[in-house]
């Protein structure tokens, strides 16, 4: 392998290459160390048509070389001429560099796939790069997040504020782009572990949840999506419970008012004696559930004047607990709903 001295004036950086994005610091900190130790390792080059060359791989070694006022910069210069070679070549280096973050690395195998020139397939730059298939197909789910999503992606599994990880953002991949962004912008600034966005996922893939409560839900926080997210699930387990449990399922224990439609908002039932027959503990149950309504006046906002002494900011806190209100007596209606159908079903024929 010949490394020779070329005048950094022959030099032209790669714009095409897969990596694009440099970190300032981090380029700083390259720098003082070429200054202090010199350059450890050349920089790859291939001839052009002009007597100029173009950088292959070593853009940053480049830049910071440059910053240093140096003339000359050693280099390994290649013979290759064959644009996808030298594209998979750049692709390999910068998969050993630090820096290299999965949004370069997602545009660059959506590149190799999808642009005419080169026409790859999965399995081909899975051979060529020694990735298996699987790692180059999550990278590319990550190009279905808009671009405010992709500027906060980083390398590694560290939850850090105001930044995402790959694993943060796959379970979202799949979710429809109104929710799929918000979503991962609140992972992001809530600092939320795979797990709690995996759950997160779950509700909003939930079918039956109506497109105006998960579009509401949006403006909760990470931990209030969290506690949304566990209210529908105790709530669906006590309506997957055995037919003669549903009027107690129907009076399950209350959670925040802010969970999924008031779910859980129903009262714990007063429970009946041991040897209480259904027809003993239902009327109680039901009891229960009819005063678990609260009265409009409780939800609206403390001391708020009346009709046209609101202020814009009273309007909004009154219509948001007007919305709760009509929400609460939808879950109401559902809950009765299922109390008859219930009766229905055991009435004889």
């Amino acid at each position: 392998m010949n490394i020779v001295e070329l005048n950094m004036s022959l030099i032209d950086e790669d714009t095409d290459q897969p990596r694009y994005q440099f970190d300032g610091e981090a380029l700083d900190e390259l720098m003082k160390s070429i200054e202090e130790l010199g350059l450890l390792s050349p920089i790859k080059v291939r001839t052009l048509d002009n007597g100029r060359y173009k950088i292959i791989y070593g853009n940053r070694r480049y830049k910071a070389s440059k910053m240093l006022g140096r003339s000359t910069i050693p280099c390994i210069i290649s013979t290759a001429t064959d644009d996808m070679e030298i594209y998979l070549e750049q692709i390999a280096e910068n998969l050993t560099r630090e820096g290299f973050s999965p949004i370069e690395e997602a545009e660059a195998f959506h590149k190799l796939m999808n642009d005419p020139k080169f026409s790859s397939s999965v399995k081909f730059l899975s051979s060529k790069l020694g990735k298996p298939e699987s790692y180059i197909k999550n990278k590319c789910e990550l190009l279905k997040f808009g671009s405010p999503v992709k500027k906060l992606i980083v390398s590694g599994t560290e939850i850090r504020k105001d930044k995402l990880t790959e694993d943060q953002l796959l379970p979202l991949r799949d979710l429809p782009l109104e929710y799929r962004d918000p979503l991962a912008l609140i992972a992001a600034r809530d600092e939320l572990p795979v797990s709690d966005v995996k759950k997160i996922a779950k509700l909003f893939k939930d079918k039956t949840i109506s497109e105006s409560t998960k579009a509401k839900l949006l403006f909760k926080s990470g931990s209030g999506l969290i506690e949304t997210w566990s209210t529908h699930e105790q709530n669906k387990a006590e309506r997957a419970k055995p037919k003669e449990a549903a009027p107690r399922a129907a009076a399950a224990k209350p959670a925040d008012k802010s969970a999924i439609k008031a779910e859980a908002e129903a009262p714990t039932a007063a429970k009946a004696p041991a040897n209480a027959t259904p027809a003993y503990a239902l009327p109680a149950a039901l009891r229960q559930l009819a005063a678990a309504l609260p009265p409009l006046n409780d939800m609206l906002p403390e001391g708020a004047p009346a009709g046209s002494e609101l202020a814009p900011e009273q309007l909004a806190e009154l219509a948001q607990a007007v919305d709760q209100y009509i929400e609460t007596l939808e879950l109401r209606a559902s809950q009765w709903k299922a109390v008859r159908r219930q009766l229905e079903a055991s009435s004889p024929v």
